[in-house]
């Protein structure tokens, strides 16, 4: 067990350090941390609501989506997948092209402010998250960095694989 208060504190040993109380503390850091990254986003050179953020994101990684599978991916309905896009392409983030291979499909794709945008917020979020480690002593980012490791290990080993087997070992 870790003790990250110190060799003479003991607060982190005992009922605290169970899987129930350890999820409750990561739930209060992940919605700090949505905190922290929403306000970034806020003072990007650009304000964009979650769900913008988040579509720019997913054409980002997966540019031509059409409008169906950005619907798809971001579990929304085409009409309002339809309204977000209409709102990017009037702000100059994304831009309808037509599918080489098909005259009927339109592909989405970020222009090069939508590119300059999401730089601008992940820059932000990125120095407001080293601010905030940055206040944090040493050995703590330490024990922070290796329990983020081990819980994404055990997050990608649980994960089931599109086999129906779960994680790297193949197990039903």
């Amino acid at each position: 067990m870790t003790d990250l208060d110190g060799p003479g504190d003991h607060r982190a040993r005992g009922r605290g350090d169970g899987p129930e109380a350890v999820a409750a503390q990561i739930t209060d850091a992940v919605e700090s941390l949505t905190t922290l990254w929403a306000v970034a986003a806020q003072e990007a050179s650009l304000r964009l609501s979650p769900h913008q953020l988040r579509a720019l994101r997913t054409l980002q990684a997966t540019p031509g989506l059409n409008l169906t599978s950005l619907a798809d991916r971001l579990d929304i309905g085409l009409p309002t997948a339809s309204r977000l896009c209409d709102r990017l392409a009037a702000a100059g983030l994304l831009e309808r092209v037509p599918h080489p291979g098909t005259r009927r499909e339109v592909q989405l794709r970020l222009t090069a402010h939508g590119h300059h945008v999401l730089r601008d917020v992940a820059d932000r979020r990125a120095q407001a998250l080293t601010t905030a480690l940055e206040a944090m002593q040493p050995a703590e980012r330490a024990a922070l960095s290796r329990g983020l490791r081990g819980f994404l290990a055990a997050r990608r080993a649980a994960v089931p694989r599109a086999d129906g087997t779960d994680g790297p070992r193949g197990h039903r």
